[in-house]
This record gives C-alpha cells, sequence and structure tokens, in this order.
C-alpha cells in the first residue's frame, strides 16, 4: 500500500531508478514491465517508456509552464489552443485535459508508463503522443495493435482510453492494474485536497475553489481494467 506521501508525488521511496530505461518505477510494475518489453521484441517492436514517474515537482513543472504559456496547450484533436485568449478558469480546463494536476497524477504511483514503438521512429521525426499517432495510418498503430492482444497478460491496461468527460483519450498510457486500482481507491480527495493546498502550483485558489469536481472528473473518473487480477496498493 503507498502511503499518503508516495500517492501524492511528494516521495519516491516506492519506485526503483532505471537509468537503463530513463525511468523509475514501482517494483512490481518494472518486472511487468520488463517481461512485456521482452514479448515486444520478439515480435520486432522496440516499447520505450518516454514518461514514467513524475514526482510533485516534476509534475509542477510541467503545469505551471503550462499555466504561463510556456508549453502549448492542445484540445481534443491535437489542434494548439491560443493561451492568451483563455481566462484562468478555461485555462485550467484546457491543462487539465492532457495533464494532471500535481497530487493528482497517476504518474506519481510509479504504476504509469506512456510508451511509444522506437523501432518505428524515422529519423528528424518528434513524437508527439497524440492519438492520431496510434490509429490506423498512424506511426504506433501497429504497436497499438499488439498491446490490444498483449498487455492484459502482463497486467497492463489503458486507463484513459475512452473519454468520460475528464481527461482526454490517451492510448499510449498504460497502467499495472495489479497495484494501481488500490492506489486509486487509496487517494481519497482529502489527500489530495491537502496535497495541492501545502503547494505553491500556479492557479491553486482556483484548483481549491473546484477541488471536488477536478477530483471526481479527472482523479477518479478512469477506466477500469477489463480482466480479472490481483489488485494491491
Amino acid at each position: 500500500m503507498l502511503n499518503e506521501l508516495e500517492l501524492t508525488g511528494r516521495a519516491r521511496t516506492h519506485v526503483v531508478q532505471r537509468d537503463d530505461l530513463a525511468a523509475a518505477l514501482q517494483r512490481d510494475t518494472l518486472a511487468a514491465f520488463l517481461a512485456m518489453k521482452r514479448a515486444a521484441e520478439s515480435e520486432g517492436f522496440g516499447i520505450e517508456i518516454v514518461s514514467s514517474f513524475r514526482d510533485f515537482a516534476a509534475q509542477q513543472a510541467i503545469w505551471d509552464r503550462k499555466y504561463r504559456g510556456e508549453r502549448p496547450l492542445y484540445d481534443a484533436h491535437g489542434n494548439v489552443r491560443k493561451h492568451a485568449t483563455l481566462t484562468a478558469a478555461e485555462l485550467i480546463d484546457a491543462i487539465v485535459c492532457w495533464s494532471a494536476v500535481p497530487g493528482g497524477s497517476r504518474h506519481h504511483w510509479g504504476t504509469e508508463i506512456d510508451v511509444i514503438d522506437r523501432a518505428a521512429v524515422p529519423e528528424g521525426y518528434r513524437v508527439r503522443l497524440l492519438p492520431e499517432e496510434t490509429r490506423p495510418g498512424g506511426i504506433f498503430h501497429r504497436l497499438h495493435q499488439w498491446l490490444d492482444g498483449n498487455m492484459a497478460r502482463f497486467g497492463f491496461f489503458r486507463p484513459y482510453c475512452t473519454f468520460r468527460g475528464g481527461v482526454l483519450p490517451e492510448p499510449w498510457h498504460l497502467s499495472y492494474a495489479p497495484v494501481s486500482t488500490g492506489a486509486l481507491r487509496a487517494l481519497t480527495l482529502e489527500i489530495f485536497e491537502e496535497a495541492v493546498r501545502a503547494s505553491s502550483i500556479l492557479g491553486r485558489s482556483i484548483v481549491l475553489q473546484r477541488v471536488g469536481d477536478l477530483y471526481e472528473r479527472y482523479v477518479a473518473n478512469v477506466d477500469a481494467p477489463e480482466f480479472p487480477g490481483r489488485q494491491s496498493g
């Protein structure tokens, strides 16, 4: 079971750093990913993690840069939104479609990975992590076809597979169900709110005014794994 600091990214005592993977993962998640990576490689895929564990500070850096307009904001179709035209409230709405409020990110748990097929990336191509890359004709479509048929046997599922009124679909985002299902239960609204309240994130006052709605729509509102399995935290 992850403790409150681990759940909200304010500790990293639950993750193992792997420099060869350029990633840090919870130990059971790491073992499952390595097994899945070997299986994918045997079929010609170069499955690679491009994002794994992020602590609170790293998530805040992403959040604050988007809030200041230093990183692009995208709509559901991958089009860039104009930062200057958005009110503070609209800005928060735009950010949370793709990036979690610090303290409420699943990446804090060490159970979440964003993956690509490195073997499919041509020289000079800039990976964008947008749904079009995973669809028919997209650069990573074949990898995602393989994941559709294989990831469950390693314990992984897509928590953002369908649009449920919160986070937009992120098919590249995989979660290790045996640990993440327990972590989601453990991350209560109270723990989330306390982490935000103790922080210095930009727009904090607005986030706190809407904390209940943000928690329900963007933290708790995810797809469940479609396979049975051990669910421990």
